[in-house]
């Protein structure tokens, strides 16, 4: 006998996107983002500066570096991938353009994988809805397809993962193999050969990206789950498959000596509150309609359709707590809680849906409308205070007028009042609608900061400007010596200002020396101040703490 399942879906409720519109909205959340912007502080210009050392043939390709420094995090991959764009790319492809097309098919990658992922562990009888006694309940085929897109539609939705699966960075290339192998743990019981494939290379890619335990993590509770659901066909099979590919990242860490412990201590009292402030916000929505589900689908929590997201959801959760990136761990959980979160939907009254309905349209038109107001001030003056605003914080930004932009966001906001008007027509029954507001306003947002606010959010956020005022204090820019600079201000020099970097010592070999201001009391101890003569201290205008001091050596002494 069939346990009982809370979903009661009829058939005229499954009705899918369609395809373009689907295909036409993930372009629209896609590109912004990797197009048209400078490389951000901190870590997209950092990756972007170990990816070129690479290209320049500067750094080993088994343990990069930047000028002597390795990563934060014990990544391989990421950075091979751009670098290897970099170098095929044409010469008239910018470099950095060049290193963001291969994070621009890993993030497409984490959409496909989400809603593959939610469409087969939809398709698992446990998953099903409840059979009408004369018929008219959901077809199997089109409720999984419906599910699937509510998933994708979630996933798009999550406030966190707009500025993090936009960077080149290892981060996007964890969150896209942790989807795939995700997709591949769902699909196995329905296609083994090609979730076989699948598996390897997310496990694989996932080892590769800097994050060997969180595969080993995932693919040991996706075994666990095999071996739990006896009622899957080639349930052994399936578990020998895991086996293979566990055993195979496993190996390959080991072969790299890609095994680094990051556990840290419980944090204080004070330290999680952040941390709560942090899941709240950067998983919304996606967060309280997952919940909604292991309520819901209580009863059947060890089946694979709960089973499996909760337990990519869990350990997310678990490393985010106890690792110091925790944005960047959470990220790796929002396509499992976006799965959950779909399972809520043919579960969800009128009122809840309506209540996520008007307080989405309210949030979302609210921050366009902001955006809007800001972007008229910067480029009138009026409203005054709006633009005062802009002028304290990013002092020395010149606004500039794009067309292209501007019409891009004009377009984006006549969708987002269209699909208002869509979401509040009575005749709309599919079980997906509850998540088509919110993940066309979190879009919207980003679309609109991506268009108008792109040249401020440039200023504010990139090292250009810094890196051209060094270059206009060098009478001849060349080789540099650089002292107490962060990888990140290493990477926009060598990126911005082109200059031939080496670390500082005590015997020089370059007419230029770059201090971080906050260790300037260092320096006489470190090199001493025999020959140096300061040439100007270079702000960074929207930040007083990474002020940079500039120095001209006297070498003839």
């Amino acid at each position: 006998m069939n346990q009982p399942t809370p979903a009661i879906v009829t058939q005229s409720a499954v009705r899918r996107l369609p395809r373009a519109a689907l295909l036409l909205f993930c372009l629209a959340y896609v590109i912004p983002g990797f197009v048209g912007r400078e490389p951000w502080k901190n870590a997209d210009i950092t990756g972007l500066g170990y990816m070129l050392e690479l290209a320049l043939g500067q750094s080993s390709w088994l343990s990069p570096t930047l000028l002597g420094q390795p990563p934060e995090f014990d990544a391989l991959l990421p950075y091979w991938l751009g670098s290897w764009a970099m170098m095929a790319a044409p010469a008239w492809v910018a470099i950095d353009f060049a290193a963001r097309i291969p994070f621009v098919l890993l993030l497409a990658l984490t959409l496909a994988g989400t809603w593959y992922g939610v469409y087969y562990l939809a398709r698992t009888p446990k998953a099903q809805p409840v059979p009408f006694a004369f018929g008219g309940e959901a077809d199997p085929i089109d409720y999984a397809r419906a599910m699937a897109d509510g998933g994708l539609l979630a996933l798009i939705a999550c406030l966190g993962l707009a500025q993090l699966s936009h960077e080149t960075t290892p981060a996007l290339a964890q969150l896209a193999f942790t989807t795939l192998s995700f997709f591949a743990l769902a699909a196995l019981p329905h296609n083994p050969a090609t979730a076989a494939v699948a598996l390897l290379a997310g496990l694989t890619g996932l080892t590769l990206s800097g994050a060997p335990a969180m595969a080993a993590l995932f693919a040991t509770g996706g075994l666990a789950i095999e071996l739990a659901d006896r009622a899957a066909p080639g349930r052994w099979r399936s578990a020998a498959i895991v086996a293979a590919a566990l055993a195979t990242a496993l190996a390959l860490a080991t072969l790299l000596s890609l095994w680094h412990w990051r556990i840290g201590q419980p944090g204080t009292l004070r330290e999680w509150k952040p941390l709560g402030r942090l899941i709240l916000w950067f998983t919304w929505p996606a967060w309280p309609l997952a919940i909604w589900t292991l309520w819901r689908w209580r009863r059947q929590l060890g089946s694979r359709h709960v089973a499996l997201p909760l337990w990519f959801t869990v350990v997310a959760l678990g490393t985010t707590l106890a690792t110091p990136s925790s944005d960047r761990s959470l990220l790796l959980g929002l396509p499992a809680l976006a799965t959950l979160a779909a399972f809520a939907l043919p579960t969800l009254g009128r009122s809840v849906a309506a209540l996520i309905d008007w307080f989405t349209l309210l949030f979302f038109s609210g921050c366009a409308l902001v955006i809007w107001v800001v972007w008229i001030a910067m480029q009138t003056g009026v409203p005054a205070r709006p633009a005062a605003n802009v002028a304290r914080l990013a002092p020395g930004f010149e606004p500039s007028f794009n067309a292209l932009a501007f019409l891009a966001a004009l377009a984006a906001t006549i969708a987002w009042a269209w699909l208002v008007r869509w979401r509040t027509g009575r005749h709309r029954q599919v079980i997906w609608k509850s998540l088509v507001l919110p993940a066309g306003g979190a879009a919207l947002c980003w679309l609109l900061l991506m268009t108008l606010w792109l040249p401020a959010l440039d200023f504010a956020r990139g090292y250009k400007a810094m890196a051209q005022s060094v270059m206009r204090h060098m009478d001849k820019p060349g080789c540099v010596e650089v002292f107490g600079l962060t990888r990140a201000q290493i990477s926009a020099m060598r990126y911005h200002g082109h200059f031939k970097l080496q670390s500082a010592s005590r015997s020089p070999g370059c007419p230029w020396l770059l201090v971080a201001q906050d260790l300037e009391p260092a320096l006489p101890q470190a090199l001493g101040l025999a020959g140096l003569h300061l040439i100007a201290t270079v702000p960074r205008p929207t930040d007083t703490k990474e002020n940079l001091l500039l120095y001209r050596r006297n070498l003839a002494q």
